[in-house]
This record gives structure tokens, sequence and C-alpha cells, in this order.
């Protein structure tokens, strides 16, 4: 037998032998790894939360917070398998802990899956930590920008092409809401020409008031439609002396936040984040109607309505998905959902305006700071465009077919063309919440303030392409 041959599998062997030897040896170990761990319980009725607080950028700390941990645990936060913190996180005796992570100037703007590891008894979970867009300000050469203190915590406006006034909402603070008020604007001065504060809600001993947000005007009929959020209903003042004209029942709307009132049908749709339908109402007989259900194309989903937006030249309402990143559009001839669109891109959709002319759709989304751009005839994404922290509302001016988003966390209002492209990104002034056209070619932005004595806090503003 060749000596060579015949060497080789005694080598094999040998080697082998040795291979499953220390295999064996490597498995005892990791075995041994695994039991030790395994005798350490897991946190019972686990509800530790981690989130990162204000506005996050690059080249800036993040503040992160946990609450709802056991006293003395530790908590490691990681990305990628790289952790954040030198040491663990000790929890307080409160069940807190707060602590701030350097994020580099070189990180992107985006949502970021941190993994959040406790000890002492173990536990895990994750958040997101969202880093915003820097947008620069720029083009304010471009524009007129007129602005004038308003009334304390505004929310939203529309317009009025029959009478030409501006209408507006207010509320203060949160429940008991005591503080709110409904405004009628000249839009030339800026100047408040009628106030209103709504009616108490009756059998309260705590003041609370029929509380304003979202608002929409009825030319046909001479009045405003509101959004009572907080009492979850609907009420109706008219446009001349805004007098009451109706207040819905308590619960007609779960959680109303936007209200639209289409010419010609004689019909003002609600829209709820709190429930898969659009509320519709009779506008002549001051009456419910029907609703619509919104379900999402994405299963199991829940699809939470934002936004409205009208194509009353086609006869169909837009409204944007919270939960879903979706579109829905709704024909109101028949009130009936056409189809519903996907967004890719966007998280959190809030904001949401259309260009009947172009058929596109623009929409802002809070969660990811964007601006989308879709194609409704077909469903193309044709723009995705950082704008912001907060990407809160969005409107289009057919007259100079441009684009108009308020940046509630960034403080700016930006100015795109149809094809998505930044033209301008101007100061809104403070929480920037609302943007509103007259058709004329005049964009108007109210802000909310960080107090009282907030010098760029509860404005108006006029923008004017020069």
């Amino acid at each position: 037998m060749n000596p060579i041959q015949s060497s080789r599998p005694t080598v094999r062997f040998g080697a082998c032998r040795r291979a499953a030897f220390a295999l064996a040896a490597l498995t005892l170990s990791v075995g041994s790894a695994y039991a030790a761990a395994f005798d350490q319980a897991p946190a019972k009725d686990f509800g530790g939360r981690v989130m990162a607080s204000g506005l996050v950028v690059p080249g800036e700390e993040a503040t992160i917070t946990g609450r709802g941990f056991q006293p003395g645990q530790r908590v490691t936060l990681s990305y990628g398998g790289e952790k954040l913190n030198d040491s663990p996180y000790v929890v307080d005796d409160k069940g807190g802990f707060e602590a701030k992570v350097a994020v580099p100037k070189s990180a992107a703007a985006a949502r970021y899956g941190i993994a959040v590891e406790v000890a002492n008894p173990p536990a895990a979970t994750t958040f997101d930590l969202k880093v915003s867009p820097v947008v620069p300000l720029s083009g304010a050469d471009r524009y007129t920008v007129q602005s004038e203190k308003l009334v304390p915590g505004v929310y939203q406006s529309d317009y009025s092409a029959k009478t030409g006034k501006l209408f507006a909402t207010s509320a203060v603070g949160r429940p008991p809401v005591t503080q709110s008020q409904l405004v009628k604007i000249d839009p030339q001065t800026l100047k408040v020409e009628a106030a209103i504060t709504p009616a108490q809600v009756p059998g309260r001993d705590d003041n609370r008031v029929y509380a304003v947000y979202g608002v929409g005007v009825d030319d046909e009929n001479g009045n405003v439609w509101v959004t009572n959020t907080r009492d979850s209903t609907v009420a109706v003042y008219s446009q001349a002396d805004l007098s009451l004209v109706k207040q819905f029942d308590a619960d007609a709307v779960p959680h109303s936040r936007d209200v639209v009132v289409v010419p010609g049908v004689h019909k003002a749709y609600v829209s709820s984040p709190m429930q898969d339908e659009i509320s519709v109402f009779d506008t002549a007989k001051l009456a419910a109607l029907p609703g619509i259900e919104v379900k999402s194309g994405k299963r199991g989903e829940k699809f939470g309505p934002m936004s409205l937006a009208l194509d009353a030249q086609n006869g169909k309402l837009y409204t944007v998905a919270m939960n879903t990143a979706e579109i829905a559009v709704i024909d109101v001839k028949t009130d009936t959902l056409e189809k519903v669109i996907p967004v890719p891109g966007a998280v959190s959709g809030a904001g949401i305006a259309v260009d009947p002319k172009s058929q596109r759709a623009f929409v802002a989304a809070q969660g990811t700071d964007n601006v989308v751009v879709v194609d409704l005839s077909d469903g193309r994404v044709l723009a995705d465009t950082p704008v912001g922290a907060g990407a809160l509302n969005v409107t289009f001016d057919p007259v100079k077919n441009l684009v108009y988003a308020a940046n509630r966390g960034a403080g700016t209002v930006t100015v795109l063309d149809t094809d998505g492209k930044i033209v301008a990104n101007l100061d809104g002034g403070t929480f920037p919440n609302h943007v509103s056209v007259d058709g004329k070619g005049n964009a108007y932005l109210l802000n909310k303030s960080r107090g009282s004595d907030d010098p760029k806090g509860d404005r108006i503003s006029r923008i004017t392409a020069k």
C-alpha cells in the first residue's frame, strides 16, 4: 500500500477526532452559557417605555427618557449591535431615567430602530429615534410676508370666497378647555373683525366649552362648520355674526379633526383618526348622513383619516392615513370609497393637498419630516422631499401652482413646486400649525405659541409670492 495514501486516512481521522472533541467542548461551553442566561427570570409585567423628546438633528444631542421601569434596573441602548452608552443607565426610584445620546453630524435624517436591553431583572424593548433633516432658510427675498398677533391657541383657518373673509379657530390647553374662540378676520389687514367664545358644555361644573379646532366655510348657506375635537362632535355658526346655528350632540364624530364643505352637493365631510370612517352631514338640513367606511389596503391595519383635501372640479375628496401611509379617494357624488393608494416613504401622514390639473397629491408626514408627491392616476411616487421636522399640514395654491407645507417642529413653512422641488423655506414662527389659501395667490399661515410672552407665537401671516 502506498505509504502516502495509507497515511492520509490516519491524518484525517486524527484531525476529525480533535475537531469533534473541540466542537463537543464548545457545545458544552455554549450550552452552559445559555443555561446561565436562562437562570435569570425575566421581569414580570414589564411596561418600560423609552422615547426621544424634542427635536433631534445631526450634530446635536438627543434627550432620551425612560418610564415604567422597575427601580434599579439597568438599561443599555444599542443600534446595529453597537452600544450607545458606555455604562448602563440606572433606573431611579420612580421607575425612570433620562440621558443624552450624541448624534453625529454624519447621521442621515431617518428613523433609527434602537434596541433597549434591560438587566436586573432582564427585559427588552425597542423605540424609534427620529433624526430630522436640517433644511436651511431660503428664498425670503421672493416673498412678501405680513404677520399680526391673533388670539391664543390658534389652530386652523379657511377663506370665504363669497364674503372675502377669513375664519380661524383657537383653543388653549388640555381638557377641560375653557378658552376657545372662533374669529372672523380681514385678510387685508389681518385684524380680527369679530370673535365669539363657544357655549359651555352642559352638565359640567368645570366651565368647559365646546372648543373649536377644524374649520370649513359653507358659502352656499352662509355658515362656518367647526370640529369640537375634545367633545367628539361638530358645530355650525353663521358667517355674518358668528352666532350658533347648531351644536351637534356629543360623540357625533369621535375625536373630530378636519371638516370640508363641498359646494353643489350640500354636504360636509369630517375626518376622525379614531375611526375608519369619514362622517357626512347634510349642510342644508343640518343632519347627519350615513358615513363612508375607509378601509386600509393593508391587512389588519386601521387607516385613521387625518386631513382632508377637496378636488371640487372632479368631485373627489382625499384623505391621508395617520397609521398606514395611504391616500383614500372618495367620490362625493356617490359617497363611496373609490380607491386607496399607498404612499411609500411616508410615516404618520398628517396633511394632504391636491392639484386637480396635474392630478398630483402632496402628503405631509410627521414621522418622516417630508412631503411625498404622488401621481393619482397610477400611484407612482414622483418626489420625496425632506422639508423639516414635524411636517404637519400642506395646501396647494392653484394661482401660483405652489405647495405650502407647515413644519411644526422645524418652525418653518416650505414652499415647493408641483414636482416637489423646494423653491423657498421661510421662517414660520413658533410651531407652524396650518396653511390655507384664498384663490388669489395668498397663503395664510397660523402658528402657535410657547407661552403668552412668545413674540413669535399665536400669529397669522399672509405669504405672497412676488
